[in-house]
């Protein structure tokens, strides 16, 4: 009986060391993926006008996942090094602490959720178990951690750091000037914090100001569920803005916290257009015109971002332009450019979401070559691939007080 016992236990402890070490790698190895289609092939053209571009994606997700940024993965599809090869300048990393158990884009409850089982596996600190603030100040921290091991690294070596947390305005138009100054390791980048959907705000309006502290600079208010703030396009109401949303949308503004519409409802989308002050974003989805997926954008709601001064990303899975495609993306980018002008495009893979995709980070090059295909200019090509993008980013972090007055 005693040996039994033994070998139970042993048996136990073998089971949670696979579940603690591998579990959470073979989670994600599932769930971000590349299809393995066949990808174009690149001209020297799109190769060398790539080498110039200031690249900004809008969204990824990467945070949630327990992986070192600084070590390039075999997994998933972002990491410093893969951003490098990619030639992306400027990468917003998301918060994302809530996710409902059988997700799906038409009707989702917030009673249920994944991410806790997530953060216990990946033997995140205790307090963020049961805290969705917590989760994002972890997140915070761990890109933080993650920027000053790179910047540490170089430095031993007699290297410009290569990587920088961005907080501020200055921050970003320093990022942005310094990007092609490509240094022998992989240049002057910037990451820059965001939250995907505001229940991490756990019903109170002060803790803003902690995820301001922490460094957050833009928010959705709504992830697959319906909030506190808002309803969601997928979630079970789907209505528009609460007191507390109105209340929140005006802080991030004052603040220059960028307000993202991305899993927004129709009624909180046409809402918060109506009500913004400050140009507005959707970080990553499609349009209806080229993929009719309920959380993509109407052709009344694109007019309404560039009505704001703001821009539209476009993803890269199957959801956001019904395919995997680059051809596809472009398309996408052709329509939002062709209805409310080239100055609102903007990239938002939503890597490491959960998504499949035709290439991950370091083939970005992949959009250039069809932006090319679709007639894009090469002017047309630098601002939807990062000018329009660090344009919006700009004038959205400075604080509204801190703005010169008209």
């Amino acid at each position: 009986m005693r040996k039994f016992l033994y070998a139970l236990v042993l048996l136990l402890i073998v089971g949670a060391v696979g579940f603690f070490t591998l579990g959470p790698g073979m989670i994600e190895k599932s769930m971000n993926k590349v299809d393995g289609k066949p990808l174009p092939k690149v001209s020297a053209e799109a190769i060398a006008l790539h080498k110039t571009l200031t690249i900004v994606d809008l969204h990824s997700d990467t945070l949630m996942w327990k992986r070192d940024l600084t070590e390039r993965a075999t997994r998933g599809h972002v990491d410093f090094e893969r951003l490098a090869e990619g030639n992306v300048a400027i990468q917003l990393f998301s918060s994302v602490t809530k996710t409902p158990k059988g997700q799906n884009y038409d009707s989702n409850g917030d009673d249920t959720d994944n991410i806790t089982l997530l953060t216990i596996a990946q033997l995140q600190p205790i307090k963020t178990w049961n805290s969705l603030l917590e989760r994002s100040l972890f997140h915070a921290e761990k890109l933080k951690q993650a920027a000053l091991k790179i910047q540490n690294r170089y430095q031993d070596n007699g290297y410009e750091p290569g990587w920088n947390v961005i907080s501020t305005s200055k921050d970003l138009v320093w990022v942005a000037d310094h990007s092609q100054n490509i240094a022998p390791h992989e240049g002057i980048r910037g990451a820059l914090l965001t939250i995907e959907g505001l229940q991490n705000l756990e019903g109170k309006a002060e803790n803003l100001d902690k995820l301001y502290k922490a460094g957050f600079r833009m928010a959705g208010l709504t992830h697959f569920f319906d909030n506190e703030l808002a309803g969601s396009m997928h979630g079970l109401k789907k209505g528009g803005l609460t007191p507390f949303g109105r209340d929140i949308i005006q802080r991030m503004e004052t603040k220059g916290m960028i307000v993202d519409i991305a899993h927004c409802s129709r009624q909180c989308v046409t809402e918060i257009l109506a009500m913004a002050r400050r140009p507005v974003v959707s970080s990553h989805g499609g349009v209806q015109a080229t993929c009719k997926v309920n959380r993509n954008l109407s052709d009344e709601h694109i007019r309404g971002v560039a009505a704001t001064g703001g821009i539209i990303g476009i993803g890269y899975w199957d959801a956001a332009v019904c395919d995997t495609s680059p051809k596809a993306i472009a398309a996408a980018m052709k329509h939002v450019r062709d209805l409310v002008g080239i100055q609102h495009v903007a990239l938002g893979s939503d890597y490491d979401g959960a998504t499949t995709v035709r290439f991950d980070t370091s083939k970005l090059v992949q959009v250039t070559q069809a932006l090319l295909d679709a007639g894009f200019t090469p002017d047309e090509i630098r601002a939807a691939m990062g000018g329009n993008a660090v344009r919006v980013l700009r004038d959205g972090l400075q604080p509204m007080a801190a703005r010169p007055s008209a």
